[in-house]
């Protein structure tokens, strides 16, 4: 058996961990520890272990994760969202599906400040629902909004997966987070006017809401200054050069924490349950990255990336046949695993596959950047596609009375939205390179 064909097997192993529930760090780390050995002996494998998780975790660039995470935590427990999703009421709720669209528009800002889609989607769960059903809204309609909207939390800038991606990838964070920007603009309108379409074929799904005056709509954006302010402080102190990204994410906490305790959604007990969410989140983010830290340098051993990138390159595929191979191995994975295990498993096999073949004449840098952005929108829908679906899940815990089915159903106009919204970029790589090239 060659090295290759052991590396596949071994992938193939893992796959098993996981289908029979195996969480993903560890099934990573058990596999790249089998295979290691079996490969180099247990001596290699020590002196390997030794310092991998030091070289790791000491990354600083690494930091900026927990801190997003703790940000995330103050944003959704202080109360910044319902202003949010107010002032988008305020101003488009009266159109046919207007809170619907509201709905997405505020978890698009809540991304803003967020970068998680599970907490995006729980947080606007909690504030959109209970409008949504005061106006009898159609349930797989109000519900598949709430798990779509969600998808925007790791989207738009800061995202948490693009961070990760950025360290595997060896590019610069800031321009990945500029990148994001216009897909996640696309995204947000793609959404709304998948809702629009949908209320149109289906009369009644998606009444219109309360009309409100000027002054009334005034007054609901004014509460908006403090996501305003959040949102400007950490991206533009980013792009304007006055932060770096990790200094952004620790200015950003504490604005965080500041708005929560100062508007009086944060308690003692709040700020206990923001600490003890980000530790478990950022003890289970790292723990993947070490599975998958030892699983890369296994597969590396058994040139199982290099081969496979030097067939894909010889075998005669188009370049754009090959991607959208990739793009439908990222559709499956995602009916099996969440997003951030997918992009940490799949990149050191499809990075270097991507880095060999010509794509519109992209340099290696806008390749890199382009294809993380691409990744990462497609990834984002295996958040609301069965069997996983995590996203469909968090809405259906805060609507109990609605089947898993129905939520599912009406996800539907969003994922034709998700396809379209992924040929555009794939066709059209300036769509994410555009404001990289103008701020750069």
């Amino acid at each position: 058996m060659t090295g290759a064909e052991f590396g596949f097997l071994m992938f193939g192993a893992m796959i098993v961990l996981l289908a029979i529930r195996v969480p993903i760090g560890i099934a990573m780390l058990a596999t790249g520890v089998a295979g290691y050995v079996t490969l180099t002996g247990w001596s290699p494998l020590l002196n390997y272990l030794k310092t991998v998780a030091y070289s790791r975790f000491s990354v600083y660039d690494l930091s900026v994760i927990p801190m997003f995470l703790l940000m995330g935590q103050f944003a959704s427990r202080g109360g910044l969202s319902k202003s949010l999703f107010d002032a988008a009421n305020a101003l488009i709720g009266h159109w046919r599906g207007g809170v619907a669209m509201a709905a997405v528009g505020a978890c698009a800002g809540f991304g803003a400040i967020c970068g998680s889609s599970l907490a995006t989607a729980a947080t606007m769960g909690q504030v959109a629902l209970p409008e949504l059903r005061r106006l009898n809204y159609q349930p797989a309609l109000a519900t598949g909004t709430l798990a779509a909207g969600g998808t925007l939390g790791i989207l738009i800038p800061p995202s948490i997966v693009l961070v990760v991606y950025a360290i595997l990838a060896e590019q610069n964070i800031a321009k990945l987070f500029m990148a994001a920007f216009v897909p996640g603009i696309i995204a947000a309108l793609g959404y709304m006017l998948a809702i629009a379409i949908y209320v149109r074929v289906k009369p009644g799904s998606g009444p219109a809401g309360d009309h409100h005056t000027w002054p009334q709509r005034l007054r609901a954006l004014k509460d908006v200054w403090p996501v305003l302010t959040l949102f400007l402080v950490v991206i533009g102190g980013i792009y304007g050069g006055l932060f770096t990204p990790t200094e952004a994410a620790a200015i950003g906490t504490v604005g965080a924490l500041f708005f929560a305790v100062w508007l009086g959604g944060m308690r003692w007990g709040g700020l206990v349950e923001s600490l003890y969410g980000t530790a478990e989140a950022a003890g289970m983010i790292f723990l993947i990255l070490l599975g998958a830290d030892v699983l890369n340098v296994f597969l590396a051993l058994t040139q199982m990336p290099a081969e496979m990138a030097q067939w894909v390159g010889g075998s005669g595929l188009s370049p754009l046949a090959v991607m959208f191979a990739i793009i439908a191995i990222y559709v499956v994975l995602g009916c099996l695993m969440d997003s951030l295990s997918m992009i940490l498993l799949t990149m050191p096999i499809f990075l270097p596959v991507v880095a060999r073949l010509d794509y519109w004449g992209l340099n290696p840098t806008d390749k890199s950047i382009w294809f993380g952005i691409l990744a990462l929108m497609v990834v984002e829908i295996g958040l609301i596609t069965p069997p996983v679906g995590m996203n469909v899940y968090i809405i259906n815990s805060l609507a109990r009375d609605v089947p898993m089915s129905e939520t599912f159903k009406g996800v539907v106009p969003f994922l034709l939205s998700d396809a379209v919204r992924v040929t555009l970029l794939v066709f059209f790589p300036i769509l994410s390179l555009w404001l990289v090239r103008v701020l750069a």
